[in-house]
This record gives structure tokens, C-alpha cells and sequence, in this order.
């Protein structure tokens, strides 16, 4: 879909749109100069906005300091053990049953079926993958009975992965979140997609040659955007 397509179907106009996208609240990816959609996540998307699983809009504020508390930093859900620098599985499936099995020797989950088949469901709904090499994995719903704690564990294949990807590309950096609770997690799934836009930092990523070195980078992509264990900068987190 183009973006005038997407605005006749939402019934929105196209600066709206264009608005909406380039904040990261609408699923999209840009090919050359233009914008283009997926009706599929698209529906996928308001079912999240009708359900209450992503919300318009998190306010962080200086007016709300318990929003603010509740914002992970990178290093309070993710460490260099967290990621696998050189996946083995080279198809979707694997990928997801890879990463959790990192997630279960980590401890991080109580059940690893459980965890599988929980983001092989939303992959079923909407595709992780949204394009530029990047897929974030999550479960449909919150389920604190399953997640020890928070959590993000990172897979890179330098070879790519077919993962359904927006732009039809292969995929080679997997972030997949444990979700415990909607406040944590939320605005990190907009802040991540900001924090691998930049083509600097996906090169760096894919070039990294250890565990520690992926962390550094993703870590300065944190710093960029302003993020930090003892401060937010104000702002409205789609």
C-alpha cells in the first residue's frame, strides 16, 4: 500500500500519515524515497490499538515520575550473554526456538515451549521483521507468570534469514523481548527501531566481532537517543 492508500484506508490524510510513520507508531518501511505498507500488519496493528496491547501513546514526563520509573534502561534487561553474535539456524522457526533456548539457560523464562510457541503465535498475527535487516520479537500478551524478569536477548546471522520482512529482504538482527509488563516494555519497542535506524549503526552491529562489542554499540545507539539509568528526556513514547 502507498501512503495515499493507507490514508483512504484509515480514513487519515496523508500528512497525518507520514507523521505517524516516521514517529515509528505506524508499521512501515521507506524503499528509495517512499513509504510503503502491508495491509496485513496494518490490521494487525489497530487489532493491537483496539486490544490495549499498544497503547497511542506513553506519556514520560517531568509531570509523571512514575512513568519514568518504570522505563528500563539497556542495561537492566540486556548484557552481553543476552546475545548470540553468529546464529546457527538459518529459517524462522529455528531462529525463535535458538533465542529462547538462550532465554531458558539464562533463566530468564520458566518455560521455553511455552515461550516458542507464545512468539511463533504473534509471528502468525504480524511479522516481526520490519525491514533493513531488523526483526523484534515479542509475545502477543504480557505474562508475568512466564517472565522471571524483563528481558532482551539479541541473535545476528551474517548470512540473513528469510523472516517475512517487510521488504522482503533477509533478516540478520533479532531482538526478542520478555514481556512481564505493558509500562516496561512498551516504549522500548518504539525506541529500538530509532536506535538501529541509523545505517552507522547497523554496519557497526554487523561488523562487531563479540558479544561485548554489540552491547557497546547498541549502548551508544542508547546514548544517542538521549537515554540513560538516571534520566529521561520529556517526551511523548509511541
Amino acid at each position: 500500500m502507498t501512503v495515499r492508500q493507507l490514508a483512504a484506508y484509515l480514513n487519515l490524510n496523508e500528512r497525518t500519515v507520514l507523521k505517524l510513520v516516521s514517529e515509528g507508531e505506524l508499521p512501515g518501511v521507506k524503499i528509495g524515497n517512499q513509504w510503503r505498507f502491508r495491509k496485513a500488519m496494518l490490521d494487525a496493528w489497530l487489532d493491537d490499538q483496539m486490544l490495549g496491547v499498544t497503547p497511542r501513546s506513553v506519556d514520560v514526563s517531568r509531570g509523571a515520575p512514575a512513568a519514568a520509573r518504570r522505563m528500563l534502561n539497556l542495561a537492566s534487561c540486556f548484557q552481553p550473554s543476552h546475545i548470540i553474535p553468529d546464529l546457527e539456524a538459518n529459517t524462522k522457526t529455528g531462529v525463535i526456538e535458538e533465542l529462547a533456548n538462550l532465554a531458558g539457560r539464562l533463566n530468564l523464562v520458566r518455560d521455553k515451549t511455552w515461550f516458542v510457541g507464545a512468539l511463533i503465535e504473534r509471528e502468525n498475527i504480524m511479522p516481526s521483521a520490519i525491514g533493513n535487516g531488523l526483526a523484534f520479537l515479542h509475545t502477543l500478551n504480557r505474562h508475568p507468570e512466564h517472565i522471571v524478569k524483563p528481558f532482551m536477548v539479541l541473535g545476528r546471522s551474517r548470512g540473513g534469514v528469510d523472516f517475512d520482512a517487510l521488504d522482503s529482504k533477509p533478516t540478520h538482527l533479532f531482538f526478542v523481548l520478555g514481556l512481564k509488563y505493558h509500562e516496561l516494555h512498551l516504549p522500548w519497542l518504539a525506541k529500538l527501531p530509532q536506535m538501529c535506524s541509523r545505517p552507522e549503526t547497523l554496519r557497526t552491529l554487523m561488523a562487531a566481532v563479540t558479544a561485548d562489542s554489540i552491547f557497546a554499540a547498541l549502548s551508544d545507539a542508547e546514548r544517542d537517543l538521549g537515554i540513560s539509568a538516571t534520566s529521561e528526556t520529556p517526551r511523548k513514547i509511541p
